[in-house]
């Protein structure tokens, strides 16, 4: 476990912080709590974390190209403009499932928005697998991915485009596959185990990539964020000061700086508070020789 100084660079507490993505645009970085519904823009020369409610939760979001964003919330996706707070319905994928919510999402190097649903109850083995992987085309179209997964998580790209990555975090299964994808028509191919999480700590969250094609894996419940190679190994465990980090976002003018969001007090094992007072907190941490690259937006 490599040791390095890790700052809260917001205490805020929040139920599921999750989804931050850096727009190098305007330096900040936005990001969600997402059963509190809260969409969020954190202001790093500031401190300034603006809030907006969006009534109901939200799983993930996308920047988009020319202004604004699109949001995952339970009745679908959104647009929402930033100025204005209006919220305009895309498309309701599950109108027909009151009982999921967005999870997870991720942008292609062609501005498509991938996001997957779950149950809003959480993982039930004794349950059949109620989350989809749905494709938000740039045309505005969706289209079904894949089904049968607990909780769709981890969803990331490799620098070129060319390989997708995404998890099951259900922690009976904690894996974190890899597939060939085509960037002209946004399939996915040759489906192969990338990593058993079963062997480490922490189960698979939010993923994101490095400008080395190293994939970044928060490790909820295991205190700790991990870099595996391409390989499918562990070359980097980091030490984290709460027990449940859930998304990496890198940065910062030179993409150097990782952004880390968390699951707060109501979310964390009892009897560990004191061990980690800022839960919920967004953090900060930089390691020598790592970084990132510019986040995708959402071509629609």
């Amino acid at each position: 476990m490599i040791e390095i100084t890790v700052d809260c660079v917001l205490d805020f507490a929040a139920k599921t912080g999750e989804g931050a993505i850096w727009s190098a645009a305007d330096q900040m970085l936005y990001w969600v709590d997402i059963p509190a519904g809260l969409f969020c823009r954190f202001d790093p020369e500031t401190g300034a974390n603006t809030v907006w409610d969006m009534q109901r939760p939200i799983g993930c979001f996308a920047l988009k190209q020319n202004g604004g964003a699109v949001v995952a919330l339970t009745d679908g996706f959104f647009d929402f403009d930033f100025a204005s707070e209006d919220l305009s319905l895309i498309i309701n994928t599950e109108a027909d499932i009151t009982t999921n919510r967005f999870n997870d999402g991720t942008v292609d190097m062609r501005g498509r928005l991938l996001a997957g649903t779950m149950s809003i109850a959480g993982p039930d083995q004794s349950a059949p697998p109620q989350g989809t992987l749905y494709c938000l085309e740039a045309d505005r179209t969706v289209k079904t991915i894949m089904d049968g997964f607990q909780v769709v998580n981890g969803l990331a790209f490799s620098p070129d485009g060319k390989t997708v990555y995404v998890s099951d975090s259900a922690p009976w299964i904690q894996t974190i596959w890899a597939y060939d994808y085509d960037l002209d028509d946004g399939a996915w191919s040759n489906k192969r185990l990338f990593f058993d999480c079963a062997s480490i700590p922490g189960r698979p969250d939010g993923g994101s990539m490095d400008s080395g094609g190293c994939y970044w894996m928060a490790g909820v419940s295991g205190w700790e964020l991990v870099r595996i190679t391409p390989e499918g190994k562990v070359d980097m465990e980091i030490e984290m000061p709460i027990e449940k980090p859930t998304r990496i976002a890198f940065g910062g003018t030179n993409f150097d700086t990782l952004y880390v969001t968390s699951i707060g007090p109501h979310g964390i094992t009892p009897g560990t508070e004191n061990q980690q007072p800022q839960a919920g907190g967004l953090f900060a941490l930089k390691i020598p020789g790592i970084q990132g690259f510019e986040f995708p937006c959402y071509q629609g």
